[in-house]
């Protein structure tokens, strides 16, 4: 590296370490750093260190930190190193904001992973416009979302010219960042340990002007290595009067009070502070680790002009530093000191003071809640009761701090909120119980409505508790005991009938939950009745749906189509009816892909992913991506399917989802000759279905069952199919396989039972899926060639080529077992292209392999194998990416230009480094380069 870092006492290596590490993130290779230590050991310092000449050579450095008083609030660090708030003008930093600020009709969860993965595609713009150094100091206070985004951008940080740097305390056990400490894969653990003693001399000396007596190195011996303590003790001593350098330059300690801790030295220092400097440093400290003169101004209800001689007294005194456009205390310690010092009650008397002043101000909702939070913190002793403003505030401001914070929302609304009260602020207690229901306390939930809902009166917030208790209850497996609530409700004199609609919808899908599928679609029809005469869109929404989804159980699907138009029509665009019209359009893509309406089912679930993707639904998000990884591989988009699948983290996703996302990605892999891979996704696969305890999952059953047959072992592969059809008809994919599988297997009971299970699915049906899976089953049971070319023209209008692939193959064996050898080739031919088309290798080796016994051959043309690496194997859509890539866009610039989501981008990027074989953007461009200049 071409700068020089000037010199920090004792601590070389660590440097010279952290240097190679930043000149590599220049070059593009970046890396995720986790500095450890006790307090005061140095590991702000060293970090700050390496910054300034970083930055100085053309490195970007942003700069977070935890906070104690802001670990409640999710991703607070990150935002705050990012420059994201509300008042952001940049489009994505904006888009972070809403999300987090979103609507409560989606989880908390839903709403921070959302804006988690903004984030992580805002640090890729911010490497695209240079070298980045994100740092994030006291990762032991930032909130679990923190640490998790931190660690997903330290598998990340390789890929990218980023240096992600996490500073933290030693960890103990069941703390979030020990996480980070066991994934050595991702992430460099620097250690720091005490100084040495010649690098404590070293220290004393450069603090003291002069050689240090053997009195001086024995009182600094005494900090055990720790440069804080070092140098708060050399401080003190100074201040004090406390030392003397003789003639020879020798530095000798004179009587003084020497400091035995390093908490006392820290206080020590403190006390040479004017009263006024430490009133001022006592309500900063009460704002957090990091905070604005603004705030801290509006805390004291002072002008800016009288309170900056205060400020700059404490800067010279080494108590606050500058950090960006904010104000920091130069130590953890030293603000833990002041906050320390005053009594719990006190704290809290001002914490709450200094909240109301916020609000007056009209401060950020962030500020005011983490001043709320600790005034009404249980364990803080502040038993007053809350004034007007407070309840005021929540009302205004509860929503959306139960959406990003529901565990905090709920402590602090469980302290305010006296749900058995006469008359009972109705709003607030819908709020406190929707808060407990999403942090996960259920039972304390179910407490408030059912305390809550003799003495509120307001039949609007009535019907809200109704949908709260009955969530609580689902989770749990109690749903039925909201039926004769509901019901009881509904008889009321006093419901009107706006509730009554909501009501009813409501016990339309209690009865659902039940399985009650006929009681669910009366209900259902009565509710969306009165919900068009009172204009409740969302009560008919929910009406629909119950409709909807008994349409599809009872396998009604063109019923279904039109409920699905109607609903869409109903629902006002809305943060109410976002979770209702993605769950609504996911269903609808369903419903068209069962009717073999494919195009039109790609469409719509790409329409609902996007969504989702806007408003931060994740679960959604992940439901939508799913369904149409399973769309685009029936309908032979395989390319396609495999990144639909890698689009999001498993972690983000339900078991199901995981299920079969894996599930698809392993038969492609599979049936493309990658069987290492395809083991890969069932492990990750096998892992989420044990979570599902004994539920089936179709695709995961067709991906065994296919290494069981690429084994040779057919009796295991068809067990396999059997098992997870049941005798039903729930499985209907899988039913065209059994029969083939059987015919194979000499199973011919089996194969006939298969079939009649898809004659009854097909019968009075003109899905022609349905009419080719029956076409396909009787010509392989009765070795008709004709049947079988047949099912091949229909699963030509079904949309499925693997499918239509399989009817020509064995239509081809038929045909030469007959004799008939051209026509056999023919079949064969038409089996061959299709597979190579999609890149089924193993199949076009089976089938090759299969007519050849059978005496036929395909000609002179060889099978086309599918490159595994290299540009060979991109897709077109990755060739173009990679293109842009080398222009030097980022992914959101490549979405744009490509009309993709910056996830699909990001995705496809992925998928390039590992074909490819390199392990940076940089690498991608330079490839690209060198491709492009040998093309000429």
């Amino acid at each position: 590296m071409a700068f020089s870092i000037g010199h920090l006492f004792g601590r070389d290596e660590e440097l010279v370490w952290l240097v190679d590490r930043i000149a590599a993130t220049r070059a593009g290779n970046g890396a995720a750093v986790l500095i450890e230590g006790e307090p005061g050991i140095g590991k702000t310092a060293l970090v700050q260190f390496v910054s300034s000449p970083a930055i100085a050579h053309d490195c970007q450095v942003f700069h977070g930190a935890g906070d104690e008083l802001a670990s409640d609030l999710p991703l607070m660090p990150l935002l705050d190193a990012l420059d994201v708030d509300d008042a952001s003008e940049d489009p994505e930093r904006a888009a972070i904001t809403r999300l987090l600020h979103g609507d409560l009709h989606t989880s908390a969860t839903e709403l921070v992973a959302a804006a988690g993965e903004r984030i992580i595609g805002l640090v890729d713009e911010e490497c695209v416009r240079g070298p980045a150094i994100l740092v994030l100091d006291d990762l032991h206070w930032a909130d679990r979302a923190t640490v998790a985004i931190w660690h997903r951008l330290a598998k990340l940080a390789a890929h990218l010219p980023l240096l992600l740097i996490g500073t933290t305390r030693p960890p103990s056990q069941g703390d979030d960042v020990l996480v980070l400490q066991d994934d050595r894969s991702a992430v460099d653990t620097l250690r720091l340990g005490p100084l040495s003693g010649a690098a404590v001399a070293e220290l004393v000396g450069e603090l003291t002007g002069g050689r240090p007596s053997a009195d001086l190195s024995t009182m600094a011996e005494g900090a055990a290595g720790n440069p804080l303590y070092v140098t708060e003790l050399i401080s003190t001593l100074h201040r004090d009067g406390g030392l003397a350098v003789r003639p020879s330059g020798v530095v000798e300690v004179q009587a003084a009070q020497v400091p035995g801790s390093l908490s006392a030295a820290i206080e020590h220092r403190l006390g040479f502070l004017s009263g006024d400097a430490h009133l001022v440093l006592r309500a900063a400290a009460l704002l957090g680790m990091r905070f604005t003169a603004t705030n801290l101004a509006t805390a004291l209800h002072r002008r800016m002009a009288d309170l900056i001689p205060v400020l700059d007294q404490a800067t010279v005194a080494g108590v606050l530093i500058e950090t960006g456009t904010r104000l920091s205390f130069r130590h953890p310690l030293v603000r833990a000191a002041l906050y320390e010092g005053m009594p719990m009650t006190v704290r809290a008397a001002w914490h709450a003071e200094i909240g109301h002043a916020l609000v007056e101000r009209g401060a950020p909702m962030d500020d005011v809640a983490r001043q709320l939070i600790a005034a009404f913190d249980p364990q803080a002793g502040f038993d007053r009761r809350p004034d007007r403003w407070v309840l005021d505030w929540l009302s205004a401001n509860g929503a959306s701090l139960v959406s990003k914070a529901p565990d905090a929302a709920a402590r602090l609304l469980d302290r305010v909120v006296e749900p058995a009260e006469a008359d009972p602020d109705p709003l607030l207690v819908c709020r406190l119980a929707d808060a407990l229901y999403r942090a996960g306390r259920l039972d304390r939930a179910e407490e408030v409505c059912r305390t809550a809902m003799g003495p509120v009166a307001d039949t609007g917030c009535l019907t809200e508790l109704h949908w709260t208790l009955f969530q609580c209850r689902a989770m749990t497996g109690r749903a039925a005991e909201s039926v004769p609530e509901l019901e009881a409700a509904l008889a009321e004199p006093a419901c009107d009938a706006a509730s009554r609609a909501r009501l009813r919808a409501l016990l339309a899908r209690t009865h659902w939950n039940l399985g009650d599928r006929n009681a669910a679609d009366e209900m259902a029809r009565t509710a969306l009745t009165e919900a068009r005469d009172t204009g409740d869109s969302l009560a008919a929404g929910w009406a629909l749906h119950v409709r909807t989804i008994v349409a599809m159980e009872h396998r009604q699907m063109r019923e279904a189509l039109p409920l699905f138009d109607q609903a869409k029509d109903v629902l006002r665009p809305g943060p109410t009816t976002t979770d209702l019209r993605l769950l609504l359009q996911i269903n609808r893509a369903v419903t068209l892909a069962s009717l073999d309406e494919v195009t039109e089912a790609v469409d719509a679930a790409r329409e609902a992913r996007e969504l989702a993707d806007r408003s931060g639904h994740v679960v959604r998000m992940a439901q939508a991506q799913s369904a149409l990884g399973q769309l685009l591989y029936d309908r032979g988009d395989w390319d396609d399917a495999l990144v639909e699948v890698d689009l999001l983290a498993d972690d983000l996703k339900h078991p199901m989802v995981v299920c079969c996302d894996h599930g698809v990605a392993a038969l492609i892999n599979l049936q493309r000759g990658d069987p290492d891979t395809a083991h890969q996704h069932l492990a990750t696969a096998r892992t989420s279905e044990r979570q599902l305890g004994a539920r089936m999952v179709p695709l995961l059953a067709l991906a065994d069952s296919m290494e069981h047959e690429r084994g040779g072992n057919l009796p295991d592969a068809l067990a396999v199919l059997l098992a997870a059809a049941g005798d039903g008809l729930e499985a209907e994919e899988l039913l065209a396989d059994i029969v083939r599988l059987a015919v194979l297997a000499g199973a011919a009971g089996t194969a006939r039972n298969a079939l009649a299970r898809l004659e009854t699915l097909a019968t009075d049906s003109e899905v022609p899926h349905r009419i080719a899976s029956v076409s396909l089953a009787t010509g392989l049971i009765d070795a008709d060639a004709d049947r079988l070319l047949r099912a091949a023209g229909e699963y030509e209008d079904a949309g499925q080529p693997l499918f239509r692939a399989k009817a020509y193959e064995s239509a081809a064996v038929a045909l030469a077992d007959d004799g008939d050898t051209a026509a056999a080739r023919e079949a064969l031919g038409h089996a061959v292209e299709l597979y190579t088309e999609l890149g089924a290798d193993w199949h076009v080796a089976r089938a090759v392999a299969r007519l050849r016994g059978h005496g036929v051959r395909r000609g002179p043309q060889g099978t086309h194998q599918r490159a595994s690496s290299g540009w060979a194997s991109l897709t077109p859509a990755e060739t173009v990416v990679a293109e842009l890539v080398r222009e030097g866009m980022s992914n959101r610039q490549i979405a744009e230009q490509l009309f993709l989501s910056p996830r699909t981008v990001a995705t496809h990027v992925s998928h390039i480094l590992g074909k490819l074989r390199v392990r940076t953007r940089t690498d991608i461009a330079r490839e690209a380069s060198v491709r492009a200049l040998a093309s000429r």
